[in-house]
């Protein structure tokens, strides 16, 4: 915004205000609770001769109201006029508070709550006053509730010093009277107090994390010595003063309070908000990072997915950290794309393509010099084209919470200050450090017609090498992406949706930990399932339910080696439980631990202003007893495809079973992890009865026979929910016992196998799961009361799960029609979040997500492989 067309006509405009200040108003803008507290008179209004026609500017007025009407953010005028003459002269609204006379008026009935006392020193104070003033041209005296100003603007100069001297002689020097003076004022208190006192009340009533004061007169040198740490003090005016800051004139400070305006608005609610799904995820199979359509590096965790990020803009706006390339003249991209049958992405615009992809080291790409450290990522961005570029380079460690600085060096940057070296190999490139909001940023023009026609840019983990490497950059992408390009080229794609479903299977192969064999459940943190809201959640771990899931769907596609992996993490998991696998949590991290506790990043704004962002999860100590059946389900699919059961195998499955026989008639917290008491979800027993169901399946097939034990539970656990998890009043199977509310969960009583698919009961369910939770493209979970405020969108597992029931029941042309709808949804690059909000037509929730990928996978295979009806 030019305010200089706003405020004067004339040519200043925010981008004049000084760079120093301008980066302060930046970092202030962030802080979780703001402060904005000003004085009135020279600073939202300017001075004039007569007091009772100070008017403040449109602008500035402007300004405060909008400050004012935004969420974590007060405002506050602290003036030595009296608080009736300030709230009729400002006219601000009741969101503004006003403290009037020095900050001994906090609000209208103030002089009721003077003690008689003190009535009576002011009355005493007021006619001494009188007498000094009596036949004094021009001087006038103002009486407050709590004091007397004695004015001498526009008097004799030397009418104005005996006035001053007078009262210095006299009512100044009593004990129970408070002085404070101002430009060509005079203020005699009975309340020992000042704007910095005011200031500091404020501050510890509203919990502010820092404050930002401006002011131009002496009395509020108080509020500027008060200030502290990230505070921020704007003198307006000459002078000497504590302030850091100085501006000129009250337009100045309408300037200020424009740009403090807009750094925080666009803190709060985003400060691009690129669609979920059009994000595209780059992968290596040792962490994960996000591409915008625009090719900003927007999320990149380092180690691992589930450690701290070094590129947090997607959730904490460009504070948090970013990479982007673009074309110097601007404007947006032609188009987006993944290079087929791998984890590149391209970007073009016309003169300029950015291919990008993370990079492994191996032995045949080490850099020539130091190596670099085994096992560390390199992210490789490679600039084409013949125009000129523009590059930001900003990393922000630990979610931007860790201040770097940036030395340019020989052929790139080292990254100093973070725990663990980093360097940005990029030759060519003459890169300027500037300061942005109290971080450096890495900026650049390239010109790609000098340079050759392309430019590279490696982004090295775990090293501060800056050498070159032996193996020429285009050898480098495609040894990293043929491995890419031949595991998916040994699947057995289905005919339906057949690119697509190529696409989903390589974005959960790229959401596998390799290291560990752990399946990540998302790529994200802190989505949000509702914009604006607070249904905002950490994704980056390993749910058995969500893995087991993923898995099988690679296990249906031909791919045997993610889910060995991920079996061999649970078993390891489960040995940590020291014979008690009925303790298993539901998720962990990639590494197979407990998670720490859930945390709250309150410096970040959240996607599009979503808050809070959450690192960790809660759900880590919830009871979920169905984590075990889809582990069972894999383990059978895997034991029928290889044709055998390996020893760590059969001792995951038999503690499967164990685990539900101690624990199945239990109420839990349910697969959705609504933080609610524990119920007897439907879902939950239906998973038990499948975990014995899968293990039975196993060892008749590849085993020694029977287990009565294993029949018997099985049976067991089936009678207990067909009886009490249907729901008369409902006329279907429902969330939980005798509860009416639907849930699409309930789906799993046919989808599971416990009821075959034409029994009455079954087709109830679907019927009334349709009426209920379909809208449109999607299906929600439920719409019971999970304790959480505001709404979500559909689920697309949810509606793949219909899709499925709809195909069991004979209703192809609605699964087919459904299953166009929800592939619709997708992203131009193939990628799906969790959710689907029907009404704006935008993503939701963590991105991607594996179970919308392994829904998709799933539709497609059963679509080619049910019998048409």
């Amino acid at each position: 915004m030019k305010s200089g067309s706003l405020l004067d006509g004339g040519p200043r405009t925010l981008d004049t205000i000084d760079p120093e200040l301008r980066a302060a108003i930046g970092r202030i803008a962030r802080v979780p609770q703001l402060l904005v507290a000003c004085d009135y008179d020279g600073t939202l209004a300017p001075i004039v001769e007569d007091p009772t026609k100070a008017v403040p500017l449109p602008e500035s007025v402007a300004a405060v109201r909008a400050l004012a009407a935004l969420p974590q953010t007060t405002v506050a005028v602290v003036s030595g006029r009296a608080l009736r003459d300030l709230a009729t002269l400002s006219r601000l609204p009741s969101e503004v508070h006003l403290v009037g006379s020095h900050g001994s008026e906090f609000d209208i009935g103030f002089v009721e709550r003077l003690s008689p006392e003190l009535i009576e020193v002011r009355t005493r104070l007021r006619n001494e006053l009188r007498q000094i003033v009596a036949g004094r041209a021009r001087v006038r005296l103002e009486t407050k509730p709590a004091s007397i100003a004695v004015h001498t603007r526009g008097a004799d100069p030397e009418v104005a010093a005996e006035v001053v001297a007078a009262v210095d002689a006299g009512p100044a020097v009593w004990a129970d009277v408070t002085v404070t003076r101002g430009k060509e004022v005079i203020e005699l208190s009975v309340i020992p107090t000042n704007k910095g006192t005011a200031l500091e009340q404020l501050r510890t009533q509203l919990s502010a994390s820092a404050a930002l004061f401006l002011g131009d007169d002496v009395t509020d040198e108080n509020a500027f010595a008060k200030l502290h740490g990230p505070d921020v003090g704007i003198k307006i005016g000459p002078g000497e003063t504590r302030a850091a800051f100085r501006i000129q004139e009250p337009v100045d400070a309408a300037r200020v309070l424009a740009l403090l305006l807009e750094v925080r608005r666009n803190w709060l609610f985003g400060e691009r908000a690129v669609p979920i799904e059009r994000h595209s995820m780059l992968a290596n199979g040792r962490t994960v990072a996000l591409v915008t359509p625009e090719a900003s590096l927007s999320w990149l965790c380092h180690p691992k997915p589930d450690s701290p990020a070094i590129f947090a803009d997607l959730v904490g706006g460009n504070p948090a950290g970013y990479f982007s390339i673009a074309p110097e003249r601007g404007g947006l991209p032609l188009g987006q794309r993944y290079r087929p049958g791998t984890m590149t992405v391209e970007t073009r615009w016309s003169g300029l393509t950015v291919t990008d992809w993370l990079d492994r080291p191996s032995a045949d790409s080490v850099p020539s010099g130091p190596a670099v450290i085994s096992g560390d990522s390199t992210l490789v961005r490679v600039l084409s084209g013949a125009g000129r570029v523009r590059l930001d380079f900003a990393p922000r460690p630990e979610f931007g919470q860790v201040a770097v600085q940036l030395q340019p060096l020989g052929d790139g940057l080292l990254v100093l200050g973070s725990n663990e070296p980093i360097a940005l190999y990029s030759p060519g490139v003459e890169w300027q450090i500037v300061n942005d909001g109290g971080y450096e940023t890495a900026r650049a023009v390239v010109d790609l017609a000098a340079a050759g026609g392309s430019v590279t840019c490696e982004l090295r983990f775990g090293s501060h090498s800056l050498d070159h490497h032996r193996v020429p950059v285009q050898e480098r992408q495609a040894m990293a992406e043929q491995p890419w390009r031949d595991w998916v080229a040994g699947l057995r794609l289905p005919t339906s949706a057949r690119d697509l479903v190529g696409r989903s299977a390589l974005t959960l192969r790229g959401l596998v930990h390799e290291a560990s064999g752990s399946i990540l459940a998302a790529a994200t943190t802190s989505l949000p399932e509702e914009l604006g809201g607070v249904r905002n959640w950490d994704y980056r771990y390993c749910w058995l339910r969500d893995a087991a899931m993923t898995a099988r769907s690679l296990v249906d596609l031909g791919s045997l080696a993610e889910a060995e992996g991920f079996l061999r993490w649970v078993d390891g998991c489960v040995e940590r439980t020291g014979g008690h696998p009925e303790r298993l949590h539901p998720l962990y991290t990639v590494d197979g631990f407990e998670l720490g506790a859930e945390a709250v990043i309150d410096t970040l704004p959240g996607y599009a202003g979503s808050r809070p962002v959450r690192v960790g999860n809660l759900a880590n100590h919830q009871l979920q007893l169905d984590v075990f059946g889809p582990v069972a389900d894999l383990l059978a699919a895997v034991a029928d495809l290889r044709g055998e059961v390996r020893d760590t195998e059969w001792r995951v499955l038999e503690n499967m079973v164990e685990a539900v026989a101690r624990r199945w008639h239990e109420p839990d917290h349910g697969l959705w992890e609504a933080r609610l008491p524990p119920r007897h979800h439907v879902y939950s027993k239906v998973m038990c009865w499948m975990t014995v169901d899968r293990a039975l399946h196993v060892v008749r097939r590849h085993g020694d026979g029977d287990r009565p034990e294993w029949v018997e539970l099985r049976d067991r656990i089936g009678h207990n929910v067909l009886e009490f998890g249907w729901h008369e009043g409902a006329g279907a199977y429902t969330v939980a016992y005798g509860e009416e509310e639907m849930d699409a969960s309930s789906l799993w009583i046919g989808l599971s196998g416990l009821l075959p698919d034409d029994d009455p009961r079954f087709l109830a369910t679907v019927l009334k799961v349709e009426a209920d939770l379909r809208s449109g493209p999607v299906v929600y979970r439920y719409r019971w009361d999970d304790g959480l405020p505001g709404r979500e969108g559909g689920f697309h597992i949810c509606t793949a799960w219909l899709i499925e029931a709809y195909l069991r029941t004979g209703r192809r042309s609605d699964a087919e029609e459904l299953f166009t709808q929800m592939v619709d949804t997708a992203g131009p690059t193939g990628l799906l979040p969790e959710q689907y909000d029907p009404i704006s037509e935008r993503g939701l929730g963590n991105h991607p997500q594996a179970y919308s990928h392994l829904g998709l996978i799933r539709c497609a295979l059963l679509l080619d492989n049910m019998v048409k009806g």
